[in-house]
């Protein structure tokens, strides 16, 4: 959501602004849907992403004149219903009922048209100001699918858009009915006879005026939703119990059957609207595309497809090309043979005390390590891993990923839905433990957190790595199986110790696509923007430290204090300062391995051992704030010390295990 971030013809103003008499336009729908294209498309480049008050649920919000109307648009979290379930869905109900959007722009699915729709009827029952977006209306022309857009709005009583907003198809039209929207009479859709008499013996003891009409609120009460009670008993003090009490005896009532009823009249609803307004080829033609999302899914195709994207696209796109090719020559030849020859010769000619040249230009140097490090070796590593992320994300890969995985990741306490935050992890750990706040539970959150701390190695740490080990196979084989054995391991006793339960998962779909170049490009260079200007003023700041550590010898002494360590693991003294780095960025202790490599220190039984042991190692200080902020003192504490002990633990049995075998 909260990544895009493209100029348009919106004309957006300063981010997260409050324009005086401004107009609230809320997004909802469906995950998966293209609400978040259809906020960029309507924001621009002004945005804000911040946590919804009192939950750790992201809500995106950005501001733009449409039509000569400032509006304020929100991008709500997904949602499948007006009764919710999970905290998302709670949130985006929140902002229905709390900040009284001026309009409700309902997106769905096209090709989902009769599931979604039922949403729709109760956005219309609530009285809300709707707006249908009939969206991704290319893929489903492209199957042979006709709906009658006029025919259908006319049905609804509301403005219906047909749109395929990933193609820039039907935007005009969108904002045309923003900025023109003016409340019609809507359709009113009937229920049976003894529906709507339950129905209306409890909106007739509702007096006072709500964001949603007495008819949502008094289904919403007879589907036993609490915070609804609890908003109706607050506002209708005395005359509260007489509502319940109505609630309860309708609720016995019908206490075998009334959540069917509700959902079986609503489908009949839909099934009427939809005569005449959509119809389907009786054998229509399957496309490439739709063969491709079969197979993703598909454990017998799918996990082959994922090892290909894998090989081609860390291995050897961000493995290889980005931190091999790209970083020998920025590093090796731009950095090494030419910038840092000549920074230093100016330093030494400007400042003449040489404690201070070491500050900028020595060993430690602010500019001959931190920005070579920042630069010349961790940012063209994340540029290829974000253009490799921004590719699949926009091809519509990653729900198919999570559906794939959907039973592995159940072993381990996971839904499908922690491959989002697990892949996302690859790239920045830190950005990923964020991610973690959509996952349903406690439960989920927590072990998620645990094996991005552990075993998930970012980008930049990640690539720095593939290089070390590319050119020896054995080591690299060695090390992935490793990751992966531990990952299962420490997932399958998490899910045995974290109480709670597994939540039932459910993910929508997107139409896999060829990725749009705007918007790959748009997406890459907007995270490398963020990554970058996160991790320079860390690396700056962690080559300031050591300079301090080295001057005043502290820096030597835990060298010597981590020398144990180092030869319990096997590992060359002088790695330690590699394990130091690590306190500060993973991906710096990782360019740490890379300098000792270059020197010719480690042999590939060592190389292997330190990798292995440094991607285990303790998360940087960037995540363990972030793990503190989302998870708490006790639990980041608690993962940061399992995951320290666990580092050292398998780097000694791994050194024993090679030493033993003589595999490398």
């Amino acid at each position: 959501m909260g990544w895009f971030k493209k100029k348009n013809s919106c004309h957006g103003t300063a981010a997260g602004s409050s324009v005086k008499g401004a107009w609230k336009v809320a997004l909802v729908g469906n995950p998966n849907v293209g609400k978040s294209v259809l906020f960029n498309a309507l924001t621009g480049a002004y945005v804000t992403v911040s946590n919804y008050p009192g939950t750790s649920v992201e809500v995106t919000r950005g501001s733009a004149v449409i039509g000569g109307v400032p509006c304020e648009i929100i991008d709500t979290p997904g949602m499948y219903s007006l009764l919710p379930i999970t905290e998302e869905e709670r949130v985006a109900r929140e902002i229905l009922l709390n900040e009284t959007p001026d309009v409700v722009v309902h997106v769905l699915d096209a090709r989902n048209l009769e599931r979604m729709l039922v949403m729709t009827l109760q956005l219309i029952d609530a009285g809300l100001p709707v707006i249908l977006v009939v969206n991704i209306m290319d893929e489903a022309e492209r199957m042979g699918l006709v709906i009658d857009i006029p025919f259908l709005q006319e049905k609804l009583g509301i403005p219906v858009i047909g749109a395929a907003t990933a193609k820039k198809r039907g935007l005009d039209e969108i904002r045309r009915a923003i900025a023109g929207y003016a409340r019609n009479k809507q359709a009113v859709f009937g229920y049976s006879k003894r529906l709507e008499a339950d129905i209306e013996s409890v909106a007739s003891l509702i007096t006072n005026d709500y964001p949603l009409s007495h008819k949502s609120l008094a289904l919403l009460l007879l589907q036993r939703d609490e915070e609804v009670a609890g908003l109706i008993e607050a506002r209708e003090g005395t005359g509260y119990p007489s509502i319940e009490e109505m609630v309860k005896a309708k609720t016995f009532e019908r206490r075998q059957s009334f959540h069917m009823d509700l959902s079986m009249e609503r489908r009949g609803i839909v099934k009427g609207l939809l005569s005449g307004v959509f119809s389907a080829p009786a054998q229509r033609r399957v496309t490439f595309s739709e063969r491709l999302s079969r197979w993703a899914v598909q454990p017998l195709t799918g996990v082959p497809l994922l090892l290909i994207i894998l090989y081609y696209g860390l291995y050897q796109f961000v493995g290889v090309f980005g931190a091999g090719t790209v970083v020998d020559f920025l590093e090796g030849t731009l950095f090494e043979k030419l910038f840092n020859p000549w920074v230093t010769h100016l330093v030494q000619n400007i400042i003449p005390w040489p404690i201070l040249q070491e500050l900028f230009v020595g060993e430690y140097g602010v500019i001959t390590l931190g920005l070579r490090y920042a630069v010349g070796i961790i940012l063209p590593i994340v540029a290829t891993f974000f253009l490799f992320f921004s590719v699949l994300e926009d091809s519509g890969y990653f729900p198919r990923l999570a559906l794939l995985v959907d039973r592995l990741f159940k072993k381990i306490g996971l839904t499908g839905r922690a491959v989002i935050p697990m892949v996302l992890g690859f790239g920045c750990d830190t950005m990923a433990t964020m991610v973690t706040r959509t996952l349903e539970t406690v439960r989920e959150r927590v072990i998620a957190t645990l094996l991005l701390a552990l075993a998930i190695p970012c980008s930049a740490q990640l690539g720095v790595i593939l290089a070390l080990l590319s050119k020896a196979l054995g080591a690299l084989m060695v090390w992935s199986l490793c990751l992966v054995l531990i990952f299962i391991l420490i997932g399958l006793l998490a899910s045995w110790v974290v109480p709670g339960e597994t939540p039932m998962f459910y993910m929508e779909l997107p139409p896999m696509r060829l990725p749009q170049i705007s918007n790959v490009l748009t997406k890459t260079y907007t995270r490398m923007q963020w990554y970058f200007m996160e991790i320079l003023p860390l690396f700056i700041l962690a080559s300031v430290l050591l300079w301090l550590g080295k001057i005043t010898h502290f820096f030597e002494l835990m060298v010597e204090w981590m020398k144990p360590a180092m030869a319990a693991i096997g590992l060359p003294a002088e790695t330690a300062v590699a394990f130091i780095f690590g306190f500060f960025r993973r991906d710096y202790g990782a360019a740490g391995l890379y300098d000792l490599q270059t020197k010719g220190l480690m042999n590939p039984r060592q190389l292997v051992v330190a990798a292995v042991t440094l991607t285990l190692f303790i998360p940087c200080v960037a995540q363990f704030l972030i793990m503190k902020r989302e998870r708490g003192w006790k639990v980041a504490i608690g993962i940061g010390l399992f995951v320290t002990v666990l580092a050292f633990g398998s780097g000694w049995l791994l050194n024993r295990f090679l030493l033993v075998t003589a595999i490398l």
